[in-house]
């Protein structure tokens, strides 16, 4: 089983523009140096995503790559894309600096779409992940037709992924299972705690590849952290190519010292529990905001209709239906809008 260290992507969201050059290269190095299989650098939305629209990056892809290339000497390293943000020509600067891997993200209703871009890097002899994302969302045996039919196209490896932390060890089981005589890896997210119980599901029902990052760095609650993961399987004989202090001094020295949040955000919690993905996070403030809702209450009236997507269309007529039930009981929620949100809902 290998170890794919995502702190460099998935963490990005928690700084300001990303890691820098220096950063990628110094996190890299020391990843590879304790024995990090694969590591994973760049935009947290992946590939061509800042040019897209999709949030600012510190450096270009161009400039992760260099970083990467020059700074793993081990392992590989490579990068996450999703078709419709990236196309095809964004993959020739990877072929050029020889990235070890690319996954490339689709949803379960769309992974038609990941089929160009795997034939195009398998040619190039890239190894190719598929990441099925908010999994969760279709029942495993469509997920399962899903990931069959990417292996058929070329992928090297078909990937369960828990975008919300939404799972339970039990579910978690029941979509490794449809996999199993697949080489699969496993993506987990912590907004219900249970990142390195699922990882430790995944990894017993046959999981080939297990996502971690440092601290548990990533979006939202983020990700199983790789000491923690680490640290079960070497104990029970285990990762012994790796090097669980060379790990826990480099997230000490250099990943610790980035995080700033204290305490477990509600909002993120009910977004495990209801299935929500946050990168729709800006439709639901702006609803909660404009009709005097909690946001909490709103994800999950939003989530009993669908975990795929949240429409604004959608988003408003939940928000307007608990706007009126709230004025008709009187009750108004204690959520702090204002503070949580930084500015003042509308007076409707």
């Amino acid at each position: 089983m290998k170890i794919l260290d995502t702190t460099l992507r998935d963490g990005s969201y928690l700084i300001n523009f990303g890691f820098d050059r220096q950063q990628t290269a110094i996190i890299a190095a020391e990843l590879d140096d304790a024995g990090i299989d694969l590591i994973e650098v760049g935009h947290g939305v992946g590939l061509n995503a800042s040019k897209s629209g999709q949030g600012e990056a510190r450096e270009s892809d161009e400039i992760y790559m260099q970083a990467a290339a020059e700074a793993v000497q081990n392992g590989q390293w490579g990068m996450f894309a999703i078709p419709g943000i990236c196309d095809l020509s964004h993959l020739d600067a990877c072929i050029e600096h020889k990235i070890g891997f690319l996954r490339f993200g689709a949803s379960i209703d769309s992974y038609d779409s990941v089929r160009p871009f795997i034939e195009k890097a398998k040619s190039a002899g890239i190894m190719v992940c598929v990441n099925f994302m908010k999994s969760y969302a279709k029942p495993p045996i469509e997920f399962e037709k899903a990931a069959r039919c990417a292996v058929q196209w070329g992928a090297d490896y078909v990937y369960v992924v828990d975008s919300a932390g939404n799972m339970t060890p039990d579910q978690a089981r029941q979509y490794c299972e449809r996999v199993q005589d697949l080489p699969f890896g496993f993506h987990a997210h912590n907004n219900l705690g249970l990142a390195v119980a699922n990882a430790l599901e995944a990894e017993k029902n046959g999981a080939a590849i297990i996502d971690c990052s440092l601290q548990g760095m990533g979006r939202c609650t983020g990700n199983t952290m790789t000491e923690h993961f680490v640290a079960i399987l070497k104990r029970e004989g285990k990762l012994q190519h790796i090097d669980l202090f060379r790990l826990l001094d480099t997230s000490e020295a250099l990943i610790r010292p980035l995080l700033k949040q204290v305490g477990h955000d509600s909002v993120d919690l009910i977004c495990g529990y209801a299935g929500f993905h946050s990168s729709y996070m800006g439709v639901i403030e702006d609803a909660a905001v404009k009709y005097d809702v909690d946001p909490r209450s709103l994800i999950c009236e939003v989530c009993n209709d669908s975990q795929s997507e949240a429409p604004q269309d959608l988003v408003e007529r939940k928000a307007k239906a608990l706007r009126s039930s709230s004025d008709a009981t009187g009750f108004r929620h204690r959520f702090p809008l204002k503070e949580y949100f930084g500015h003042e809902q509308e007076n409707l």
